[in-house]
Order: structure tokens, then sequence, then C-alpha cells
């Protein structure tokens, strides 16, 4: 049996092994998102998808063909989460082998549903791929919004996580150039993009010429932008990254928090001392020396152990500004988790951000979950984005962990910083897939906006990315350092920065449009004969 014929024997196949099969062939498509970026797996399994979805007898078999698609998809690719629950095993080990499958039960929903509206329209010739790209992207994009049904349950802020478009952040320089479309159309753009070239195969050795022409001009596109990073200002920051590398069990029960403090205190203290030496290499004299810490990192209640704060600038004498990330609990009694920016002279809070989109089921509890995977109380949501303004350094938006997967979501557009800064703690999801995928998302708000981007985690990865996504400075996983970076300036307003999401929303509309236009014209072509 050649391919051809095991291809098609394939698409034909019924019942129960047509269940394992598409969740087979889901899973294998997870491999092309971080770290493996096996993105050559979509060119058989995208237009198996499709032709199976072709194939289907109703709109409900459609349905099932995308879903179960979905839910292989989602349950390897958040397999990673796996390791969250491990730290709690001892309360919640039944959890351990269904964790990604609940997560995929309900994100597998949106692939379900391009099946179904796919077959409801039965598109033919050349109008079935950019109308199956139109709605893959934007029943993709919805992920970022809702968790079906949200009708019931309103405090979902939604999981975008791993867009398909992230396949494409490969580390290095080939990466570099491949994720540079974003700055146009964004993460969800290249999604649709990527589904157009997987599933150009479908059409033969025309199409097999199409997705090589694809490539090419994704290419040149990609090599033609990528220029050297804007030069930095007087006030653009030397920033040192503080990765403390804290085990999460030490974290969860504030096992000995004065050694925890005195860990951070040491790598400050280090940080600074690198940062001034850096300093003094620079073209411009005296730029401004900022230090990081990692999300809920500081071992306390901030906003009431005064002496704490003043040690600490105390050790980092130079230092224009500290930056930690804590658990904070305003005058209600409402519990934030916060990015705290200090005073150099005294340790004084000079400026808070409390993070506004919260992890579902971990940080925001839904009502009808009976139990707190993540220990502690719920916590309550911030404002939304902003932009911190701080005197002699350049202006930046703070990002806590979860927040920086919104593509779109991560500036205040009415006041836009000079650079992002994203305080993380990976640590619950272990040496994994899952803070590989976390940085790939960094990266990519990186280009999309135009930013340089720093990223300080607990254990890992920190890095720092200029304005066109290319690595300036990483410390690896589990790893206990300090470093810094000498940011570089920003780019003017990318296209994605002026238009957002209504780019891919526009282009998968538009193909969408198209599409029923086009089906519409063949029934009634069809109804005349």
């Amino acid at each position: 049996m050649n391919a051809r014929n095991f291809f098609d024997k394939l698409v034909h196949i019924t019942g129960f092994k047509a269940f394992l099969l598409l969740i087979a062939i889901g899973g294998l498509s997870s491999l092309a998102f971080p770290p493996t970026y096996c993105l050559v797996l979509l060119l058989f399994t995208f237009p198996l998808l499709l032709l199976r979805i072709e194939q289907a007898k109703s709109w409900k078999s459609a349905f099932a063909q995308g879903y179960w698609f979905g839910f292989g998809l989602h349950t390897i690719g958040l397999s990673w989460l796996i390791n969250a629950i491990l730290i709690r095993a001892q309360d919640f080990w039944w959890l351990v082998p269904i964790v990604s499958p609940l997560c995929a039960i309900l994100l597998a929903f949106w692939t379900g549903t391009v099946g179904a509206i796919y077959y409801w329209l039965r598109p033919r010739g050349w109008i079935r791929i950019p109308l199956f790209a139109g709605l893959w992207t934007l029943c993709d994009m919805s992920r970022s919004i809702l968790l079906p049904p949200t009708w019931w349950n309103p405090i979902l802020t939604g999981f975008p996580w791993n867009p398909l478009g992230s396949a494409w952040e490969i580390p290095g320089k080939v990466g570099n150039i491949l994720i540079q479309p974003a700055a146009w159309v964004g993460v969800d753009g290249l999604t649709f993009l990527t589904i157009i070239l997987v599933l150009m195969p479908i059409y033969g050795r025309k199409g097999w010429f199409a997705l090589v022409g694809g490539l090419v001009c994704w290419f040149g596109f990609g090599s033609f932008r990528l220029s050297p990073a804007p030069a930095a200002q007087q006030d653009t920051p030397i920033v040192a990254l503080i990765q403390g590398n804290i085990e999460e069990d030490d974290k969860i029960n504030n096992t000995d928090p004065r050694r925890i403090f005195q860990n951070y205190l040491f790598l400050t203290a280090q940080g600074m001392q690198e940062a001034l030496k850096l300093q003094k290499q620079q073209k411009i004299p005296n730029r401004p020396i900022i230090f990081a810490w990692p999300e809920s990192s500081f071992p306390g209640d901030i906003a009431f152990d005064v002496m704490a704060r003043s040690i600490l600038m105390q050790n980092a004498k130079g230092a224009a500004a500290g930056i930690l990330g804590a658990i904070t609990r305003n005058d209600q009694g409402q519990i934030h988790n916060s990015l705290v920016v200090l005073n150099p002279e005294d340790g004084a809070i000079i400026s808070e951000y409390d993070k506004a989109k919260l992890v579902p089921f971990g940080e925001s509890q839904p009502w009808y979950i009976p139990f707190h995977i993540v220990p502690g109380s719920p916590l309550t949501p911030g404002k939304g984005v902003e932009t911190i303004q701080l005197s002699g350094v350049s202006s930046f938006g703070p990002l806590i962990c979860y927040e920086v997967i919104f593509s779109g979501q991560v500036v205040d557009s009415k006041n836009k910083p000079k650079w992002l800064l994203n305080l993380t703690n990976d640590a619950w999801y272990g040496n994994s897939a899952g803070p590989r995928q976390h940085l790939a998302a960094v990266r990519l708000r990186a280009v999309e906006e135009g930013l340089p981007i720093v990223r300080v985690a607990n254990t890992g990865i920190s890095a720092v990315f200029d304005p066109y996504g290319r690595e300036l400075s990483r410390i690896g996983w589990d790893i206990r350092a300090a470093k810094v970076a000498a940011l570089s300036g920003s780019l003017p307003w990318t296209v994605f920065s002026y238009g957002g999401r209504w780019i891919p929303l526009f282009m998968s509309l538009i193909s969408i449009l198209f599409g029923i236009v086009f089906c519409i014209g063949q029934r009634n072509k069809k109804d005349n004969l």
C-alpha cells in the first residue's frame, strides 16, 4: 500500500478507530508547539482533518471530527499541567491523569464548532482553504474571551494558550525571521497563514508549489524587516534580572522566609554590581538601572515590612527603582497578585499594579468547582493594563504571568510604554513544555508591539528580547542567578499596534464571508441546472 492509498484509508476510517485516529492526529499536531516545533506534522494532520470533515454524514459528525481532534491537540499540548497538580499530589492526586483532558474538554468545543460550520457550508474548490483558515482562526481567537459555556460562569477570563501561530517561534535566527509577520497581523494572523499553508498539499503538485512559494515569501518578508534594534535613549534602563530559584513548596508553605529574603538580597547585590559595570561601558552615560524580582517573590507582607524594603534598597545602591512581585491586600481585605515599585532612597512603595487577568481554576474560582487547586484564597482582579511612569526611567507596561499570553491586550494604547516587564512564576509547571510555551508568548508580544520585553521568572526561564524578538539575555531553567541586560530603544508603532486583533479578525471574517457567498453561488448554480 503506497502513501496515497494509506492516507485515503485514514480519511474513510469509521467507528471507534476514527475516534482514536482523530485524538492521535490532534496530539501529533501539538508537537508543532514549543519546544518541539515539528511543523512538518501539520502537513499531514490538518489535510486529514479537513478531508474527514468533508466526508462527514452530518453536522454532528463534523462537529465530532473537529472536537476529538481538538481534544487530542489540547490534551497533549497542555500535558505539562500535571506538574502543577503534583506539587499538591497529597490532596489532588486523582487529578494527575485527567487535568489536561479536563481543560481539553472545554477548549475542544471551538475546534468542533469549526467542523460543524464548515460542513454546513459544504464549500468546493479553492475557497475551501481560506474558509477553513478563517473559521479556525476566528474560533481560536474566541478562546481569549470565552470558555464555553460562559453564560453561567462569567468569572473565566479565557485561555488563549498555544495558538497555532506560536509554532513559528523557533529559537535562534530562523525563528527571528519567521515571527516578523506578527508585527503586522499578530499571532492570530500567523495562525491564519499557517492553516492556509499546511492545507495546500490537498491540491497535489500545484499545492506543494504554492506551499513552497508561500514559505519563500514569508521568509523574505521576515528577512527584509529585521534591522538593528533602535538605539537606547538616556532614560532607557539597564535591567538586572533576579532569578531566585525558590522551590514552589517553600513558597507555598512560606518555609523560612528569612532565608528566601536573604537569597534575593544576595542576588540583588550581585546583579547591581554587574549592572554598574555595564553602565560604565555604555555610550550613553549614567543610564538608569532597575532590578526586578519574579512574581509573588517577596516572602511576607510588603506593605507593612518597612524594614525589609529599606534594607533591600540599601543593598541596591545605584538603582533607580526596585520592582518586586508580591501578594498584597487592600483596605477592603481583597487579595491581589501585584507588582510593586520601590523608591531607591528608602524603599517606600511608589507604584503598584494588580494582576487583572486571573488564571481560571487557579487564581479565580468558579462557583461550581468545590475545591481550589492553587493554595490560598481566590484573588481579586485589578483594573487592567496600564503604563507606569518612573522618574528618570522610560515608562514600562507591567504584566504578571498569564497576562502576557493575551495578544493585543498587553499595552495601554492611550499611553503606550517604551518597554514591557513580565513577572512570572513557572515553578508550578516544572522543567516541561509549559515554561517554553510561556516564553514563546513573551517573544511574540515583543514583535507584535515593537517593544523590548523583560521576563523575570522564579525558577526560569528569565529572558530579555529586543523589539524584533531577538534574545539579548537569558537565565535557564532551575538556575539561581542574577543577570543584566541593557535594553534597546522601542520601534515606532507597528501595524499590529494600530490595528490590534481587529486585523486577524478582519482577515478571518473576510475569508468566511467570501466562503459563504461562494458557497451560496455554487448552490444556486447547482439548483438552476
